[in-house]
């Protein structure tokens, strides 16, 4: 079975559409429509529901999925050893990201592994909790940049733990406080983001069975801090996502106890790695250290590797 023909499968599969596909995989919406049927010819049924609105998998294709990643895959890490022996790198990559790290640190994470390694490319997919084990669940990423997911297996590599601060008006009574007493999220109007998906929100308020008083609810933490800003009510989030924002109109407040998070990355198998995945990690964990240490005003501990 042709990996080539598989790639543009799963290219399909993702965006929902043959142009969207072509375009990604650099063919003509006519090459990727042959590579499919040919697939398909091959199998023995059809692998995509075909309408004005795209393409979707039928139910035999949702079952042939997870084997059309494991052709390319293992096309990808026959490519990348060759590549490796001949004493360079090439290859692709697709990596899972929380919102927070893809903002504050892969840019320069991106910016050093491209200049040391610039035969590999790297595609990025952003999303929260639920998306990160749903991706390593199905194989789909080469590793994700995280917070430890609660299910499913893989290898985790721990290489930052960022405190969660409250956020509250400039004008709040405790904006100045040295601290926020956790019991009080239910005593004030809270703005939740992304209740039920698994946030760092979620499982904090379901480890300490508060039950905060919500008055709004968000798909992002940019839009809860403006609301937060305008005086709508409170919430928190890690002090790593605010980082680089204007602080004049919120007051970020450590929790009492002190709360933390940790973060770092998820593979399904380090072991079973691509060589060209393994150089992604090493680089991150170099980038994110010195990152850090050039920011000592946080106070954040770090887990190095």
């Amino acid at each position: 079975m042709d990996a080539v023909k598989c790639e543009a499968i799963l290219a399909a599969a993702e965006t929902g559409s043959l142009t969207a596909a072509a375009e990604r995989l650099g063919y003509t919406q006519s090459g990727i429509t042959r590579m499919l049927g040919s697939l398909e010819d091959e199998v023995g049924f059809p692998l995509f529901i075909r309408n004005k609105k795209g393409v979707h998998l039928t139910e035999n294709g949702k079952t042939m999925l997870p084997l059309f990643r494991e052709i390319v895959r293992a096309q990808q890490n026959a490519q990348q050893f060759s590549a490796e022996i001949c004493g360079i790198m090439k290859g692709s990559l697709t990596i899972g990201c929380y919102y927070s790290i893809s903002a504050m640190w892969m840019p320069e994470i991106l910016k050093e592994f491209r200049s040391r390694f610039p035969g590999v490319s790297v595609r990025m997919q952003e999303g929260g909790n639920l998306e990160m084990s749903k991706w390593l669940h199905e194989n789909s990423v080469d590793c994700c940049f995280c917070a430890k997911p609660n299910s499913g297996e893989y290898d985790w590599l721990p290489v930052y733990r960022d405190e969660l601060v409250v956020w509250v008006p400039q004008n709040h009574p405790l904006a100045s406080a040295a601290s926020f007493p956790i019991e009080n999220l239910e005593k004030e109007p809270f703005i939740h983001t992304s209740p039920d998906h698994d946030t760092d929100q979620d499982r904090l308020l379901a480890a300490l069975q508060l039950h905060p008083q919500t008055c709004f609810t968000t798909r992002d933490g940019f839009t809860t801090y403006n609301m937060v800003s305008a005086g709508l009510g409170i919430s928190f989030n890690q002090r790593l996502i605010a980082q680089q924002w204007n602080h004049d109109a919120v007051a970020q407040i450590p929790f009492s106890p002190p709360q933390f998070v940790e973060l770092g990355i998820a593979v399904s198998s380090m072991k079973d790695a691509s060589p060209a995945a393994k150089k992604l990690i090493e680089c991150s964990v170099q980038c994110i250290k010195n990152m850090t240490d050039d920011k000592t005003d946080l106070p954040a501990k770090f887990l190095y590797i």
